[in-house]
């Protein structure tokens, strides 16, 4: 089974919040909770891949601040590589175009939301960057 290499990103606002966002219906793993971002096509970084996702999903230009750990998750049918970034909205509107949701939560409600599995891992290593058990230099 080929593995499907994917971005996403953690966006976080001046208040220390991290944009999530609900899957849409009709698509898979519809109604679960996801850091936003999609496939790298062929020939695209990382990096530039999650720049044109999140302008093509939620409308905003982003600085990217770090990388995380990337994760291997295997859904059964699909395997994906998701390769998580730090990222803060340097410009445009925030709309949800293919989302059924978005919101700003803190680091304490991350916990409340039912995430992608694939996401997990990342929550995890969200709450301990934030609550400093984890090191980057922005």
């Amino acid at each position: 089974m080929p593995i499907v290499n994917v971005v996403c990103g953690i966006i976080v606002n001046e208040q220390k919040e991290i944009l999530v966002c609900q899957r849409g219906e009709g698509r898979s793993l519809a109604g679960k909770w996801e850091f936003p971002g999609g496939k790298i096509e062929t020939d695209e970084s990382a990096e530039s891949a999650l720049k044109r996702e999140l302008h093509e999903e939620l409308g905003v230009e982003i600085s990217i601040v770090n990388s995380l750990t990337s994760v291997l998750w295997n859904y059964g049918q699909t395997e994906i590589m998701l390769h998580p970034f730090v990222c803060r909205i340097n410009g445009g509107v925030l709309r949800a175009t293919e989302h059924q949701a978005i919101a700003w939560c803190t680091l304490a409600d991350l916990q409340n939301y039912d995430w992608a599995d694939a996401d997990l891992p990342i929550v995890d290593e969200i709450q301990q960057l934030f609550r400093g058990e984890l090191h980057f230099s922005p």
